[in-house]
């Protein structure tokens, strides 16, 4: 096709066997799509395509991915944001008939075959280097390790006694990332062999680190995610989407970590991330754990 489509924060160049998405980089667009920069998305990696009236005089354009093909849409598993979406063309209400004529055109390269889980990733893993601040420590990845550096202001005493950790991608099985502007947000490491079940918190395994307020942004620890996530199955199979990690029972926790989440605790509640009600209930699930 070759033609080019231009909404709000990106435009869709049509091509014959995919769809090439290049995102702006004004302070309007999310940080998330500036960090993307460019995607390319194959038709065969589209699974439908919908064209639906969005807010204030706008239509939204969605091509929505094949389950298991792209590997920054598994890492996020249903957590983006409308906006944040890399898959949705926000356009003024005026070009509604022309996007219906692209999305027709899509529509029509979409074949019933192509709606099923994929063998490998059909859309390109950010690149690496990547690295990234977490509320716990940094975390880095050079495409073949991940490692984790641990801050003494944010660690738990559990991963200071373990120590700076580094995984091989060989030796993972995947990659839980939790959103960091929910709740205890965090992305962890999945081993494929633990002599050990891994810790059910994530402040408490070292195979994880934790987000907070300003740290573990999704424009930084999404990408990162999908790297790592991409790197793993390529190296071999990976933990099947929906299967539950091991986890170990609860064991009672440091007082003086307790004091530190409830402190993190504090931070939110402050910054207005948390209602009374929700900081209520936090700390005194974090209470009755010592």
């Amino acid at each position: 096709m070759g033609d080019v489509l231009a909404g709000f924060h990106a435009a869709w160049e049509f091509e014959s066997d995919s769809v090439l998405i290049r995102f702006e980089r004004g302070i309007r667009t999310p940080k998330l799509l500036q960090a993307l920069g460019e995607r390319r998305i194959p038709h065969e990696a589209i699974a439908a395509v919908t064209l639906t009236p969005g807010k204030r005089g706008t239509v939204v354009l969605h091509a929505v991915p094949r389950p298991g093909a792209d590997p920054l849409m598994e890492a996020a598993a249903g957590q983006l944001k409308d906006g944040c979406d890399p898959y949705r063309l926000v356009l003024p209400a005026e070009r509604e008939t022309l996007a219906e004529y692209y999305a027709d055109e899509l529509r029509a390269r979409i074949t019933q075959e192509d709606c099923g889980p994929p063998d490998r990733y059909l859309v390109a893993a950010p690149e690496t280097p990547l690295q990234f601040k977490a509320y716990d420590g940094k975390a880095s990845f050079d495409g073949k390790s991940v490692a984790f550096r641990w801050f003494w202001t944010g660690a738990s005493s559990a991963k200071w006694k373990a120590g700076d950790q580094s995984f091989l991608v060989t030796d993972l099985s995947g990659v839980e990332w939790r959103s960091p502007e929910v709740f205890e947000g965090h992305l962890r490491l999945l081993r494929r062999e633990t002599p050990l079940a891994q810790p059910t918190q994530a402040d408490q395994d070292p195979a994880a680190v934790v987000f907070g307020l300003g740290y573990g942004p999704v424009h930084e620890s999404l990408p990162f995610a999908a790297a790592v996530l991409a790197a793993v199955r390529a190296s071999g199979p990976a933990l099947i989407p929906g299967a539950p990690a091991d986890t170990a029972p609860v064991a009672r926790r440091d007082p003086a970590d307790i004091a530190e989440r409830i402190r993190h605790l504090g931070e939110l509640h402050q910054a207005g991330l948390l209602t009374d009600e929700e900081f209520t209930t936090k700390k005194a699930e974090l209470l009755a754990e010592l």
